[in-house]
This record gives C-alpha cells, sequence and structure tokens, in this order.
C-alpha cells in the first residue's frame, strides 16, 4: 500500500513498437473487448452431425436426462443381489455390531503375554514406572563437547552472554536499501 507514497514525478517514455504490440495483444485477449467490433456472422445449415451433438447434449443434460423417462422393469433379487445387501449391512459403521453372538474364549498364550508386555513397555504414561538404577557413565571430553554444542543450539540460551554490538555508518548505499525496502514492504515498518 505503502510503495505509492514517495514516488516522483516519471519520465514519460514514447510508445515504442514493443509497448504497442503488447497493448494491441491485450485487448485481443481482453475478456471485455474481445467482442467489440463484432460484425454479423453467417448461419450455418443444420448437418445431421449438428443435430446428433444436440441429441447427445440433451441427454448428457443433468436437467432433462429424466424427461420423458418410462416405467422401469422389475428385476428379480438374485443370490448375488442378496450376498451384495448382506455385505453391506457387514461393512456398514451403524450396523456392524447388531446382532453379535457370543465370542469363544482365546486362551492366553506366551506370544500374547509378550505383545502385552512390549505394549506396556511402549506406553507412554507406563514407561517410567518400575525404572531401575542406571549406571553411571563418566563425563568425557567428547560429552562437554556435545552439552556445549546443545546450549549453543538451545532456542532459550542463544542470545545470553550477547556482547556488544559494532555499530555501522549510515552509508548512502544502506539508505538507498531501506528505501527500497520500503517500497516493497506491504505494511510500513519502522
Amino acid at each position: 500500500i505503502k510503495y505509492k507514497e514517495s514516488i516522483g514525478k516519471g519520465t514519460p517514455i514514447p510508445d515504442l513498437p514493443e509497448v504497442k504490440r503488447v497493448k494491441e495483444t491485450q485487448k485481443h485477449i481482453s475478456s471485455v473487448l474481445y467482442k467489440e467490433d463484432l460484425g454479423t456472422g453467417i448461419p450455418t445449415p443444420v448437418t445431421p452431425e449438428i443435430e446428433r451433438v444436440k441429441r447427445n447434449q440433451e441427454h448428457i443434460s443433468s436437467v432433462l436426462y429424466k424427461e420423458g423417462l418410462g416405467t422401469g422393469i422389475a428385476t428379480p433379487v438374485t443370490p448375488e443381489m442378496e450376498r451384495v445387501k448382506r455385505n453391506q449391512e457387514n461393512i456398514s459403521s451403524v450396523l456392524y455390531k447388531e446382532g453379535l453372538g457370543i465370542g469363544t474364549p482365546v486362551p492366553v498364550t506366551p506370544e500374547m503375554e509378550r505383545v502385552k508386555r512390549n505394549q506396556e513397555n511402549f506406553s507412554s504414561v507406563l514407561y517410567k514406572e518400575d525404572l531401575g538404577t542406571g549406571t553411571p557413565t563418566p563425563v568425557t571430553p567428547e560429552i562437554e563437547r556435545v552439552k556445549r554444542n546443545q546450549e549453543n543450539f538451545s532456542s532459550v540460551l542463544y542470545k545470553e552472554d550477547l556482547g556488544t554490538g559494532t555499530p555501522t555508518p549510515v552509508t548512502p548505499e544502506i539508505e538507498r536499501v531501506k528505501r527500497n525496502q520500503e517500497n516493497f514492504s506491504s505494511v510500513f515498518f519502522n
């Protein structure tokens, strides 16, 4: 919005051949101007091909495809249709639990026990329960280096102990860049 505020008067450029060509092309492309100067058309005779296309468009039309619809012929319910209906009822997210019979108990196998223990280990709540004592590892120079790097990478600590900066003089080049940034900016920053 602000990029037009401090624009001075520009130097008019004569219409070059390239500029004229672009303007002509834009006139031709324009969705407003392309119908201007439209002359009278030459009517084309209705050919069998045009008749065929019209009939197809009537059949394809989402409004007209039901017009003139006669009575249908009932089809008998076949065993295949019955099977599909039963499958649809089984697939249904509402009906799949209806008519649920008594289940057959499955014995707890060692494999099921192992899976249950693994699930408990994976649990985000239980994985720290019954935590035993750990084995202390000595602090090596490599561990010290990694800790220092982690502190450097930390999004909280990277500004701590920040020294004073060296001011740079405002040069004409910096002024020019600031003006350009203000021109490009859609929101004015101070």
